[in-house]
């Protein structure tokens, strides 16, 4: 005689249009991208979403990676509005985009085209970590009046790109930016020509003292 057959539970299946979507982690960068995206309108410039954000070089300008000493002696040749980067003890120089491909020209012509120059033009097909927006994180060193020696500050981020001089938000960052058709102009243009003797001849005296302090090598 065969009994009643045991009543199996089953499991009740969840709705998936009422199965809440997993929550994505906070962007830590989000300030960040905000700053560049509505306060500067620069969101064309940022990456995808990644480790950090980015700015693509050569679309609205190029950088001059240099040694702190040699921007800052460069800084009386730049327009006021014109941005500076910093990180660990160098600056980055806004100039005019498609500047990165006549830096080697122009040095050839001050003959310093043959010197080992501790600098870097970057230009299109680059990407540069983007700089803290002021008042965020750590906060890069101010110019003294003059515009000539850092004032030294420190915060929590350590060794993360700040502005030196940040963009002024409303305006147009290439306007202010050294290039070259400035050459030969009046009323203080930006002159990428004068910015490049002028860094390059703090980098060579850099490179002289770094090999006058070291240590002779004995016979």
């Amino acid at each position: 005689m065969v009994g009643p057959r045991p009543v199996v539970a089953v499991e009740p299946v969840a709705d998936p249009a009422v199965i809440p979507p997993p929550r994505r982690p906070p962007d830590p960068h989000a300030p960040v991208r905000r700053w560049y995206g509505t306060v500067l309108g620069w969101a064309a410039l940022l990456t995808p979403p990644g480790p950090a954000p980015c700015l693509r070089l050569g679309v609205r300008f190029d950088v001059l990676d240099v040694p702190a000493e040699a921007g800052l002696a460069a800084l009386r040749h730049l327009a006021p509005g014109s941005p500076v980067a910093a990180r660990d003890g160098r600056l980055r120089l806004l100039v005019a985009p498609g500047s990165a491909q006549e830096v080697p020209g122009v040095l050839d012509w001050l003959e310093w085209g043959t010197l080992p120059l501790d600098l870097a033009a970057l230009g299109a097909g680059v990407h540069m970590e983007a700089p803290l927006p002021p008042g965020q994180g750590l906060t890069g060193p101010a110019p003294e009046p003059g515009g000539t020696r850092p004032r030294g500050r420190s915060g929590a981020v350590q060794g993360a790109a700040v502005w030196l001089r940040p963009p002024e938000p409303g305006g147009e960052v290439e306007a202010s930016l050294p290039t070259l058709s400035a050459l030969g102009g009046g009323g203080g243009a930006p002159d990428l020509v004068r910015v490049l003797g002028t860094v390059a001849t703090h980098c060579h005296r850099l490179r002289l003292r770094r090999g006058c302090a070291r240590p002779a090598v004995g016979p």
